[in-house]
Order: C-alpha cells, then structure tokens, then sequence
C-alpha cells in the first residue's frame, strides 16, 4: 500500500493551520456585519460606502508585489505570525475607539430606518484602521497560501484545501455573521474586540507549527550575488506571463474579482432598502455562502475529477452570473441568500483548482513572488470594482430611482461574467490544466 492510499492522515501541523485559519475567519465573518453596518451607521452616501471595501483591498493593488519578494525572502511562518498579531493589534484598537464612542451612534435598528450619525472622525478613523488591516493581509495571505506545500503532501494540496476553504466558509459566513449580529444587538464595539481576539489566537496557533524539512528556505543573497526587490518582482512576473496558461487564468479572475465586487460594493443598502433586511437577516443572507462554500469544499476534488477542471471553472463564471442577475431582481432577502449558496459552490470549486495548480506547477523559490503577480492581477482588481460600484449606483441615480439603481451594479456584473466566460472557454480547458501538471511533476 503506498503512501498515497494509506491511512489518509494531514498531520498535526496541517491542523494547527488549519485551526488557526478557522479562528481568525470567524472574526472576519463577524467583521462582515460589523464593519458594513458601522459605515451605514455615519454615512449613507453609496460612494463612501464602497470606499470602505476600497480601501480594505487597495493594499492588493499597491502592494501585493513587493509582498511576494517578502514571502520568498523570509521565513512563512514567522510572517504569517506577525500579521496575524499586527492585524489584533488594529482590530482591537478600533474596539476600544468604540467603547468611547458608541454611544454616539444610532442602534442597529435605528440604522436600518436610515438614522446616522455624521461622524467625521470615526469614519476617517475607520478607513485608516482598514488600510492598514488590509496591508497586514497582503502578508499574511500571500504566506499562508505559499506555506501550505510546506505543510502537506503534493498529492494531498487539493484534499488539504478544500477541507481548509470548506471550514473557512463555515467560520465566516455561516457561524460569524449571526455571532456578528448578536455582538451587534449588545454593543458596536463587542465585535471588533472579538475579532481582535480570533487574531491573537491565530497568531498563538501559527507559531505552534513545527518547521518540517520540506519547509522552504528563505532566499535571501548577500553581496554582489544579492538581487534588488525590483529585479525580484520582475523574475517572479515573467514566469507568471511567460506562461500560457497562468497569465490568461490572472486576468480573467481579475476581471471576476473585479464585476463581483461591483455588485458587492453597496450590498449593505441594497440589503437594508431593496431587501429591507434587519441586522439579524443581514447575518443570515451572509450564511447562504457558507453551505454553498461547505459543499464545494468537500467536493472540489471529486467535481473537478469527474467533469474535468475546465467545466468546473465554466461553471462557476456562467452559474456566477445567472444568480448574480436573480440576485438583482430579488426583493426578498431568502431568493438572495439561495443565490448566494450556488455562487459560493461555483467560487469555492474555482478557488481549490487553481491555488491547488498553482500550488503544483510553479518553483517553490519562485511561488511567493508568482503567487504576489497573479494575485496583483485577480484581487488588485477588487479596489476596482468596489469603486465602480458605488459610482454606478450614485450615476444611476440621476436618471432612476433609488431602488432601481441600487440593483443596477448586479445586472452588470451579470452581463460581465457572461462575457468572460466567452473569453476563457478556449482558454481554461482541462486538457491544458493537466498537461500542466504532468509538466511540472515529470
């Protein structure tokens, strides 16, 4: 019996990853009623809405290059650490800026009637806190996701990954935003104290993990021999668009990234006055992701065995923008959170393909800076798409009413996943994934 096919065990340091992943996405799965609902508690402007989902991922667009030399240059673990840490650090604080300032805001119930309190500061304070977070995640993602060769087998990264995106989903859109919710009803700043918490247990648990000899070595020269950052990122940018079919793979999720968060931009007002959803119904639109994300999780593996890799991606851009388009004609917030579900499935059965190629066919001296480019290209897209998102909603209202233009966002993102499915059927096939693979391993 080979290794392969013997008890099917991941590990104990797998585990400690994997717990630690799990805790710090049940404060982001608080975090995403907290901070949505935060905002609409100083403004309803749709633009500074967005601006907040702006600001958390324009880090992955101004940084995300250097951060792959970072994550070829020193040690995963201790990075994924020191994020984890720096990152409870800022939630925390924010916490304590609301236990001072909380009782100025409006409750929850009172958000959902359209009361604010125009609080200039707090907002200010809330986007600076949110760079920063959003700095710290570039780090810490980027190491977590090139860290994982180091902690299980090749043969078992599709297996690890998906049970690990599987828990994910579970943590943040079906257990944190209820608990989110419920932090919520008692006081606005007990979720983000929380939240710092899941990060500090994160980081306790990361550094649990015992470097194991398949661990990668930092890169790092000295001398004359010793490269600069530039001709780093360059290197790690010519593979990625040297090769055909990673470089067709970054921008089409990209673009992807890019039209869904446009829908996603101003969800908090679509959900509180298309949807008329309370805080508690907020939580549970969210959950819709978790079953859909549970279930591709555990079978990302078996799909993409079974119908091939390139129909699995097929459908998650042709699925994504039929519930996307249902999703923007809904008004009840149960048609949503079903939508959400199918999309999720789609997202996560992406999701566990191609990290889990990329995790296979590129030079692990080389993968945190390939890594940093591709996600330059999918996720520097994000930023993007949230802005366009809130100026299609603000445009839109000059010519429709408020209820149409905030559904106008999904329908063009609807249309867009249509066309990038065009564009990637020839591209994404399963005959070029697998020959891929049987490249890198020959």
């Amino acid at each position: 019996m080979t290794d392969a096919t013997a008890r099917p065990t991941l590990g104990s340091n797998y585990w400690r990853l994997f717990s630690a992943s799990v805790v710090s996405n049940l404060g982001d799965g608080v975090g995403l009623v907290a901070y949505p609902w935060l905002a609409s508690a100083v403004t309803r402007n749709p633009l500074l809405i967005a601006l907040v989902a702006v600001v958390q991922r324009l880090p992955w667009l101004l940084f995300s290059l250097p951060a792959g030399v970072i994550t070829d240059r020193f040690d995963r673990r201790t990075l994924i650490v020191w994020s984890n840490a720096i990152r409870a650090a800022l939630t925390l604080a924010v916490g304590l800026a609301l236990v001072f300032r909380g009782a100025d805001l409006p409750t929850p119930e009172q958000v959902t009637a359209g009361i604010v309190h125009n609080d200039v500061l707090l907002y200010v304070a809330v986007l600076i806190a949110t760079l920063l977070l959003g700095s710290a995640e570039v780090i810490g993602d980027n190491a977590s996701q090139t860290f994982m060769p180091a902690v299980v087998k090749p043969h078992q990264l599709e297996r690890a990954n998906g049970r690990l995106w599987a828990a994910e989903q579970v943590a943040n859109t079906f257990v944190g935003p209820p608990l989110g919710a419920a932090l919520l009803a008692v006081s606005f700043s007990l979720p983000f104290l929380f939240d710092g918490a899941t990060f500090a247990v994160a980081a306790v648990l990361v550094a649990l993990i015992v470097p194991t000899e398949r661990a990668p070595k930092p890169v790092v020269a000295h001398g004359a021999a010793a490269s600069s950052w530039k001709s780093d990122i360059a290197e790690g940018f010519r593979w990625l668009w040297g090769h055909d079919l990673l470089r067709p793979m970054a921008i089409i999720l990209g673009l992807l990234n890019l039209v869904f968060t446009l829908s996603m931009a101003t969800m908090v007002l679509f959900a509180q006055e298309v949807l008329d959803t309370s805080p508690t119904e907020f939580a549970l639109l969210m959950t819709g992701g978790a079953i859909g994300g549970v279930v591709g999780g555990w079978s990302a593996s078996w799909v993409s065995k079974t119908i091939g890799s390139g129909p699995s991606l097929g459908f998650t851009l042709v699925g994504g923008a039929i519930t996307t388009a249902i999703s923007g004609s809904a008004s009840q917030w149960l048609v949503v959170w079903v939508m959400f579900a199918v999309s999720s499935f789609g997202g996560t059965l992406w999701n566990v393909i191609t990290v889990s190629l990329r995790q296979t066919i590129i030079p692990d001296h080389l993968l945190g800076r390939v890594n940093s480019v591709y996600r330059f290209f999918a996720w520097g897209m994000i930023p993007v798409g949230a802005l366009l998102g809130g100026l299609v909603v603000v445009v839109a209202e000059n010519w429709v009413s408020r209820d149409v233009a905030l559904r106008a966002p999904w329908f063009i993102a609807a249309a867009g996943q249509l066309l990038l499915y065009a564009f990637a059927s020839t591209r994404l096939t399963t005959a070029r994934m697998d020959a891929a693979r049987a490249q890198a391993t020959a």
